[in-house]
């Protein structure tokens, strides 16, 4: 049932914009969400199954954002236009959608707060270097039958992969690789903005949902010029190639 399984994704989601994961209760997240607590657990199993599947989807939102904006940014079909348009709205996406969403912003980082569902293992997810962090809930592998959710390395590597994908048609064969490049320099300067931003003129909690997405955060600006710089450095020989 699809609508039932979306209003209870959507009720845990609010649910969290109110009080830690551990605070959550699945009977409360039925109740919002116009089910049974058994057809919450029919859906999902369980508590933790709830978490993996709001994480999921929360990822897979953010991985369709990056694809609509590459697709917005795409120059028109045999032209190559401004090349780094793409990957500087894909960028912009990536700032906007972390810091209004913190269960994106942990999937990318690996940095998981105590307000929010345990972190995900296996080969996707974040790992952990050392004892646990104080306060992080314990981390636990994917169930029989699921694969790991998307953890750093695998959410760069498709945003690579999509911003490739959307290029390459205008891009000749021999400069494939250096386009490759460019796109996963773009996509790690994204992501170390994400992890270390500059200080805020107003710090959120950590953790904290906040209940209404934002728009759009003023260091989007800030982080689209230094992908454009960039991405403009790394293509530079390939650009004046293509115009000789």
């Amino acid at each position: 049932m699809p609508a039932a399984r979306e209003s209870l994704l959507d009720a845990a989601y609010t649910a969290l914009t109110e009080r830690p994961w551990t605070a959550v209760r699945m009977v409360e997240v039925a109740a919002a969400a116009g089910v049974s607590r058994q057809t919450l657990y029919n859906e999902f199993g369980s508590k933790e199954g709830l978490a993996r599947a709001l994480v999921r989807r929360e990822t897979d939102h953010y991985l369709a954002g990056v694809a609509r904006a590459l697709s917005r940014g795409a120059p028109a079909a045999g032209a190559r236009g401004d090349a780094a348009a793409p990957i500087v709205a894909a960028a912009a996406w990536t700032v906007r959608t972390a810091r209004a969403n913190p269960l994106v912003r942990a999937a990318l980082t690996g940095c998981w707060g105590d307000r929010l569902p345990p972190a995900p293992t296996g080969p996707a997810g974040p790992a952990p270097a050392g004892a646990p962090r104080p306060g992080v809930p314990a981390q636990r592998a994917a169930p029989p039958g699921e694969g790991p959710l998307p953890g750093p390395a695998e959410l760069v590597g498709r945003f690579c992969d999509q911003a490739v994908a959307a290029l390459r048609p205008d891009w000749p064969e021999e400069e494939l690789p250096a386009l490759g490049t460019a796109c996963e320099t773009a996509a790690r300067l994204t992501l170390s903005w994400v992890l270390a931003p500059p200080a805020p003129g107003a710090a959120p909690v950590p953790g904290r949902v906040p209940p209404q997405r934002s728009r759009r955060e003023p260091d989007t600006e800030a982080v689209s010029r230094l992908v454009r710089s960039a991405f403009a450095r790394m293509t530079a020989g390939t650009q004046s190639a293509d115009r000789s």
